[in-house]
């Protein structure tokens, strides 16, 4: 239908944390505009910031609306209800027109053998020889095969199916955008994996625009790749190719693109999907995630003053509460102790030491992935100061705000979307 929600061939998703920075953010949007590429915004913040935080999702909503009117962007945008469950949904359904359906917890779980089995019978095309066009050899599969492919996702695909329906129920069928996360299992999917997960979505009647598989690799927060870009290079290429044959075949929607999580500051990366993207004339959907907060601290470090001290009083926070802020993040950091400054040595640091410590540039031999990682999840410790953040933010704005365009637009749209 003409009036069903279509998220464009590129698509940002961009954190912002305090829903401070989102009219920063779409300047860099607008770059991208002015040089020939749409790509346009999906602001995300999940239900777990918002509890850390103390935000509500209506918020964000504000804050990004201002930013379209007030900037005057008249192409489409989005509000990302990030990694919601049934649980979790209910505050996110009326300010949010993009959903990513959560189902990391159902992964593993066993389905109901007779679901299995019907699955099987109802999709004998899954049995035998595999060929997907663009990838050189076919997949060989067995019904056990294929079977225990469905034993570990099709409870998750059916949990998805139950929050899709309830989404429908609550805001009628066409008004949002789905996403689906695959992303949080213990091994890449291959190919026909994911063919045998898109099958179960089809079969679920999910009208899914993004699903984030996962990629091998490390995908921390905040810090490069950790892996092997050859095997992403064609485990990302194979899984386009997967996606063009299953809209096909199962007659998914026609927009229907990958979505790469966790996808801040996976520097290495970028060239290889802004290749495959050309190659196969396909979309995508990156999500730069907390990036947006690591430059408000980056920006009032840069500021001096004030602006310094509270970006040295939230390291030295962070630092002494920081097995509370790493447990909920144990599996996307990587911090090595030994590399973390202590509290006092940074407090005696200039604006220029904290920003080349802190700021994303591997050239500079001051920078720290562990320091930057520690802050990245140490956003709890800003939330807790209150009006004194958010006032140093407004009365920094300049300086933070050139930071936040520069970042999104130089390291993460340029070289994905612009190949630049």
């Amino acid at each position: 239908m003409s009036e069903d929600l279509k998220l464009p061939k590129f698509s940002v998703g961009v954190g912002d944390r305090f829903a401070h920075q989102a009219k920063a953010q779409l300047a860099a949007c607008i770059k991208a505009g002015e040089q020939g590429v749409e790509v346009v915004p999906v602001w995300n913040k999940s239900n777990r910031e918002h509890m850390i935080i103390g935000t509500d999702p209506n918020q964000t909503r504000k804050a990004a609306d201002a930013a379209v009117k007030e900037l005057g962007w008249s192409k489409p945008y989005f509000l990302d209800a990030d990694h919601i469950n049934l649980k979790t949904v209910d505050r996110f359904i009326a300010p949010c027109d993009f959903f990513t359906l959560d189902v990391a917890d159902e992964i593993g779980k066993a389905a109901k053998p007779e679901d299995v089995d019907a699955f099987v019978t109802r999709h004998p095309e899954l049995v035998g020889t595999v060929t997907i066009p663009r990838i050189a050899e076919p997949f060989q599969t067995d019904v056990a095969f294929v079977k225990g492919v469905a034993n570990k996702f099709l409870a998750a695909v059916q949990d998805a199916g139950k929050i899709y329906r309830y989404l429908v129920e609550k805001k009628g069928e066409g008004k949002f955008v789905p996403e689906v996360s695959m992303d949080e299992t213990d091994a890449p999917q291959t190919p026909v994996e994911l063919l045998i997960i898109l099958a179960a979505i089809a079969d679920e009647k999910i009208p899914i625009q993004t699903i984030a598989p996962k990629f091998t690799g490390r995908f921390n927060k905040g810090v490069d790749y950790v892996g092997d870009v050859a095997q992403f290079t064609k485990e990302f290429e194979e899984d386009l190719a997967a996606i063009a044959f299953a809209i096909k075949r199962y007659g998914l929607p026609e927009n229907l693109k990958l979505s790469v999580h966790s996808g801040s500051d996976k520097f290495s990366i970028y060239k290889a999907i802004h290749d495959a993207v050309v190659k196969f004339d396909a979309g995508v959907h990156l999500k730069t995630a907390g990036t947006t907060w690591l430059e408000e601290l980056i920006g009032l470090a840069e500021a001096g003053g004030d602006g310094l001290l509270i970006a040295q009083e939230v390291y030295r926070e962070a630092y002494g509460h920081s097995d509370e802020l790493r447990a909920p993040y144990a599996t996307v950091i990587d911090i090595d102790d030994a590399k973390l400054p202590k509290p006092e040595e940074v407090e005696g640091w200039t604006s220029e030491q904290f920003t080349s410590a802190l700021r994303h540039d591997q050239s500079n031999a001051a920078y720290n992935p562990s320091f930057r990682q520690l802050l990245h999840v140490g956003f709890k410790v800003a939330a807790k100061m209150g009006d004194k953040y958010l006032k140093a933010l407004e009365a920094n704005e300049d300086v933070i705000a050139k930071n936040v365009t520069t970042n999104l637009y130089d390291r993460h749209i340029r070289p994905v979307f612009l190949g630049k």
